[in-house]
């Protein structure tokens, strides 16, 4: 059944006649999905400071917002990091839209969050992305001393568009040999661009994230289906998932990259990898940053933020 709180989320959006984001150009688009944000967001938590910094990618400077979180004064100074890449289909969202699920991400599991502004499409086509992701996490690494960072203890994470961005980074850094990474944070990553599974057909619909919402992020970042088999599109088709750092994989039941999610975990683990799946079975795609309307987001953020303490030795 779908959460009671999550139907009236949509019905109230219903109501209100708020246009599908598919029916918007891409600049409109971030516009709404920034404003918008109000509604459903709870109110950003305070934390011990926030750095707006900068990191050199191939395609030009990636900007990056530092967040160290409020902690005892006993706590050591140097803190694990997690490299943190926003969703919204490589097309929307920014620093500002996850800027409350950073904060609480970093309060909650006592790390730093380092969130990355990485280039989206139609401006900057696939992989503009993964690569300013990539280089971020690397720029992060060779100054985490001078950022008060514990280079030992890094992490990249991210929801949706993000998930399928921090996968890639994860198996990028593990095939370059030089970027060491402790943990990944996948919630309800795009893993696999042929959009062949189940649940893109059950929950294609009526759920906030449709299958034409999905085609026109697609369409924006990816351009056609000839890239849709490279694994930095659907790492899931990586031919070797073996040697990733640990993951814990977080989906929701109503989302239509539901299988999607789960067949990344369960691919980890045959490849013999430590990765914990989660499904919220009662939510939506997206539903982890709607703390303010609905109780499970509060939920899964504080278990990511536990599973990354954890991970990171928090």
């Amino acid at each position: 059944m779908l959460h009671p709180q999550a139907r009236a989320l949509i019905d109230l959006i219903a109501q209100r006649g708020l246009p599908p984001m598919q029916s918007l150009p891409p600049v409109e688009a971030r516009l709404f999905y920034r404003d918008r944000r109000a509604l459903t967001q709870p109110a950003a938590p305070a934390v011990a400071e926030i750095s707006e910094l900068g990191a050199d990618g191939p395609h030009g400077p990636i900007p990056l917002r530092l967040y160290r979180p409020t902690l005892r004064s006993d706590d050591l100074a140097v803190l694990p990091v997690l490299v943190y890449c926003h969703g919204g289909g490589w097309t929307i969202g920014d620093l500002d839209t996850h800027d409350v699920l950073c904060r609480q991400l970093a309060n909650g599991s006592g790390c730093a969050v380092v969130s990355v502004d990485y280039r989206m499409g139609p401006e900057h086509r696939f992989p503009a992305g993964s690569d300013d992701c990539l280089a971020a996490t690397h720029w992060v690494r060779r100054n985490a001393e001078s950022l008060g960072l514990d280079a030992s203890r890094l992490a990249v994470g991210g929801d949706s568009a993000g998930g399928n961005l921090a996968a890639v980074v994860a198996i990028a850094a593990r095939d370059a040999g030089d970027l060491p990474i402790a943990f990944q944070l996948l919630i309800y990553p795009a893993t696999d661009q042929r959009w062949g599974h189940a649940s893109h057909k059950s929950n294609g619909k009526g759920y906030l994230l449709e299958s034409e919402t999905i085609r026109y992020y697609h369409d924006n970042y990816y351009g056609d289906t000839s890239n849709d088999r490279d694994w930095r599109a659907s790492p899931l088709l990586h031919p070797d998932l073996s040697g990733l750092p640990p993951a814990l994989v977080l989906t929701a039941g109503f989302d239509p990259l539901r299988d999607e999610g789960l067949d990344y975990a369960n691919a980890l683990v045959a490849a013999g990898n430590r990765a914990t799946y989660v499904c919220f079975e009662r939510q939506i795609h997206g539903f982890i940053t709607m703390g303010k309307l609905l109780d499970e987001a509060n939920t899964a953020v504080a278990m990511c933020a536990a599973e990354l303490a954890r991970a990171l030795g928090r």
